[in-house]
């Protein structure tokens, strides 16, 4: 336990005293430049604390190795497993520090974390997870779990890094309950991992809370993810159930819940998944009133209360995990509605009013229309065909200029109050819908409409003309024989004269 202390102590005073010589020396060359809009500070402010946090890392592991104390020898014992964590955690450090040096896609720093933790499963950190007791392992799943569940603390506690002191808050929090789980479980080895991490945590937020004077960058919110997922998944790799993960996953819920609100709502507006916005949970702190710092500390007392939940789980054996899981799942939907997405609200009317099924029943009858259209042969055909889509589409009247021909049909109704869907076709040609100001129209339907009819009518008066092609050059091939008889009939009758 003393040694444990030491390490604390180390490390705290390690970043308090190495994060701003950091800041100054190299900070010029990591700037955070403000750009008015996400980026809401008003100077450029170095985004280095991640490699100063490693330095301090690393400087309070070789002060405790060369300490002259009995206890040391725990440390050298545990040598090996430190060396192969520190050499995994430095290719997701190097990729952040490429990231916040001259940029990197979301594809390229994917690839850096993604290879990260490949080499994390082969250096002995596994989510090797049994469902039922008796199946058989499927071949490659602790594998896919494993990089599935780095790669995603990583990039969870990245995309939350967003407001002075967040990221390195949460992982705090987060942080000192991997510790007092390691601690109460008996598993020192985590515990000297965890305990120089949270100190170097608590010594960096001295600079890095509001008004923060440095930044972590990419490389520290990545590395901290990713560190912590590997500490998630040493704390529950000796059990072979799923409700293992329920401690871990609950101690770093808050970031992994805001990545699958981030992924849920850019995929619900048809946006790139690894587009920034200002959607995350923190933005709709702001966009709710409070400041800066009151939603920094909000989230904080929310990851502690989930922490306690988590550390509850694990005392408890997971006994009661489902309802501990039930508890938080009810919590965090009732979170989620105050916070107010619209995403979640529209797709929500949307499935409980029907217009969700109603999407799926015109866009159903929009792709039989299209065929029916199509398989049309000929103008008459091809207007029969267009005036039932009209009728079935609510449409009051329809126009069909083709060909040179005009075809109407318009039912008993006001002409002054109908507007008119014109869709333009090849040769001047169009088809014209006309409604009613007074009928609900869904853009979604309206839009998917005109794309059907375009491409419809369009196909079916090609296959008009390529049919009106063939039966002509079928019709010059069944006269040139009989051509060809009467030349020769002719050229007889002269012989005979």
């Amino acid at each position: 336990m003393f040694l444990i202390l030491t390490l604390g102590a180390l490390s705290v005073l390690m970043a308090l005293l190495v994060t701003p010589i950091v800041r100054d020396g190299i900070g010029r060359f990591f700037l955070d430049l403000p750009d008015g809009g996400r980026k809401a500070h008003t100077t450029p402010v170095p985004r280095v604390g991640g490699i100063a946090i490693v330095l301090a890392y690393v400087a309070t592991f070789a002060i405790a190795f060369s300490l002259p104390f009995s206890y040391t020898y725990v440390l050298h014992k545990a040598l090996p497993n430190i060396l192969a964590l520190t050499l995994v955690g430095s290719v997701v450090f190097l990729t952040g520090v490429v990231d916040d040096l001259v940029g990197l896609t979301a594809w390229q720093k994917l690839i850096g974390i993604g290879g990260a933790a490949v080499l994390a499963y082969f250096a002995g950190i596994h989510v090797d997870i049994q469902m039922l007791h008796g199946l058989p392992a499927w071949p490659g799943l602790g594998f896919a779990l494993t990089v599935i569940w780095l790669v995603g603390c990583a990039n969870a506690f990245n995309l939350i890094d967003g407001m002075d002191g967040l990221a390195a808050g949460v992982g705090l929090v987060a942080t000192v309950t991997i510790l007092i789980a390691a601690l109460t479980q008996g598993n020192l080895p985590l515990a000297l991992a965890t305990m120089p991490l949270a100190g170097c945590l608590l010594g960096f937020l001295r600079y890095n809370f509001n008004r923060a004077s440095v930044y972590l960058g990419d490389s520290g919110s990545l590395l901290i993810g990713f560190l912590l997922g590997c500490y998630g998944a040493l704390w529950s790799e000796k059990s072979v159930t799923l409700v293992a993960l329920t401690a871990p996953l609950l101690a770093l819920s808050i970031p992994l819940l805001d990545v699958l609100l981030s992924i849920s709502r850019r995929y619900l507006r048809n946006r790139p998944i690894f587009q920034a916005d200002r959607g995350h949970i923190h933005h709709k702190l702001l966009d709710r009133g409070l400041s800066p710092r009151a939603a920094v500390l909000t989230i904080y007392g929310f990851c502690t209360l989930v922490a306690i939940l988590s550390l509850l789980a694990s005392a408890l054996h997971n006994q009661f995990s489902g309802l501990i899981v039930v508890v938080f799942c009810g919590a965090a939907c009732i979170g989620i509605r105050h916070l107010e997405y619209a995403e979640f609200i529209t797709a929500g009317r949307m499935f409980l009013r029907g217009k969700f099924r109603l999407i799926i029943d015109s866009e159903t009858r929009l792709m039989d229309f299209e065929k029916a259209l199509e398989r049309s042969s000929g103008v008459q055909e091809c207007w029969a065909k267009v005036l039932a889509g009209s009728r079935e589409f609510k449409f009051q009247g329809v126009r069909f200029s083709v060909d040179g021909q005009m075809f109407e049909n318009f039912r008993s109704h006001d002409a002054g109050r109908l507007w008119e869907l014109r869709i333009p076709l090849p040769d001047s040609q169009y088809v014209g819908f006309f409604r009613d100001f007074e009928t609900e129209t869904s853009p979604l339907v309206l839009s998917a409409f005109v794309s059907t009819v375009e491409r419809g009518v369009t196909r079916c008066l090609a296959r008009g003309i390529e049919e009106g092609a063939s039966r002509e050059a079928e019709l010059v091939v069944r006269r040139r024989p009989v051509e060809v008889y009467r030349t020769r009939a002719a050229a007889a009758g002269a012989g005979k004269g």
